[in-house]
């Protein structure tokens, strides 16, 4: 199984600029490819095969882009097809449609040929860069990598390789395990495991109200600076945004670290199966009073690591079906409620008269779910 290994550089000035160029060609070229099948698509034409792009940026090097030959060859060769290969799904209805990267909110990151890449006990080779400064044997050496990939988070530079590993052969318990995920807890488990939200943690509450008051700082200060219908983007303004980003990035990384540590939590278990229910996140998203809790709690971010840290450890998971009444369904009796609303934190079974929490209550449904229901 093909594990990901991510790494801190520590890149000097000049190669530091160099990455900033690859980065920047990376964009430029994954937008230009967009435009053009966009473009080729409102005319009739047939889908562009990624083979004939590279031909008509190899001409554009040599003609009207010659600044395109700064950086390594590969940088645009894998951002062209990128952007076909993220067509080719849109049109196999596997995702959606492909939009062009912005400057200010898209990944920063490009491709490394995995061929050209060199690495030594305290340094890696990227092409057109050098060699850059590693944390000592944080990386194998000696072995085969895959999709090479540098990356900067708004603070530091990283990069990410994929690496072979055996899959481990451990005695699972047999147990099932349902999951059920929410906004007033993260996760609750059927095995009585409680994972809390911990956006209403004290140190994360603290750092969005620092976050409100600089976005409110900082618009004064576009508002103080406005000349007509532009904006000066004053050196204090450039500070605060600075501030921003960064606490933009704390924050998504303090909740990256909590997904982490709760799908751990349950992996450790080693149960035999995890069943979750299906989650449609564009619907919950729709509503306007509960989207921004939804987003902070990154469930798609939660389901993707419990995937591919079950199936790294052979464990069965199973979603449930979407229409599956786990939370209308007492788990002692069976018994099904027409109505539950949301504000109902208890269930009160009106078969059994049984009372328990009515998360507890969906997970314990949901570790009894079967492949066929």
């Amino acid at each position: 199984m093909i594990m990901g290994v991510k790494v801190r550089l520590h890149p000097t000035k000049e190669q530091e600029q160099t990455l900033w160029k690859s980065v920047g060609t990376a964009r430029f070229v994954y937008n230009w490819t967009l435009a053009r099948q966009e473009e080729n698509y409102a005319s009739g034409g047939k889908f562009i095969s990624d083979n004939d792009l590279r031909k008509e940026i190899t001409k554009l090097k040599q003609d009207e882009l010659p600044w395109l030959k700064e950086v390594s060859n590969n940088v645009a060769k894998q951002a062209v097809k990128d952007a076909c290969d993220a067509y080719k799904k849109f049109f196999k209805g596997l995702s959606g449609k492909p939009r062009f990267k912005s400057r200010k909110k898209s990944k920063l990151s490009f491709y490394n040929d995995n061929e050209k890449l060199k690495i030594k006990e305290s340094s890696v080779l990227i092409e057109k860069v050098g060699w850059v400064s590693i944390r000592k044997n944080s990386i194998p050496i000696g072995i085969k990598y895959s999709n090479p990939r540098v990356s900067f988070d708004g603070k530091y530079w990283f990069i990410s390789v994929g690496i072979e590993k055996e899959q481990p052969k451990e005695k699972l318990t047999g147990e099932s395990i349902g999951i059920d995920v929410g906004i007033k807890d993260l996760a609750i488990c059927s095995n009585g495991m409680k994972f809390k939200n911990i956006n209403k943690a004290k140190a994360v509450k603290k750092l969005e109200k620092r976050l409100c008051r600089l976005q409110r700082r900082v618009s004064r200060k576009y508002l103080k600076n406005k000349k007509g219908v532009k904006f000066v983007k004053t050196c204090n303004i450039i500070k605060i945004e600075r501030e921003i980003r960064l606490l933009h990035r704390r924050l998504a990384n303090i909740r990256s670290n909590h997904n982490h540590q709760t799908t751990n939590a349950i992996v450790k278990t080693k149960p035999s199966r995890v069943v979750m229910e299906t989650l449609n996140i564009k619907g919950m998203m729709k509503n306007k009073h509960l989207s921004k809790a939804i987003a902070q709690q990154s469930l798609h971010e939660f389901k993707r690591q419990i995937q591919y840290k079950c199936a790294f450890g052979g464990i069965g998971l199973v979603e449930a079906d979407k229409w599956y009444p786990s939370s209308k369904t007492c788990s002692e009796c069976g018994h099904i409620k027409s109505k539950l609303s949301l504000s109902e934190r208890t269930y009160n079974c009106e078969g059994c008269g049984s009372v328990i929490d009515r998360d507890l209550n969906a997970s314990i449904n949901l570790s009894r779910y079967e492949l066929v229901v």
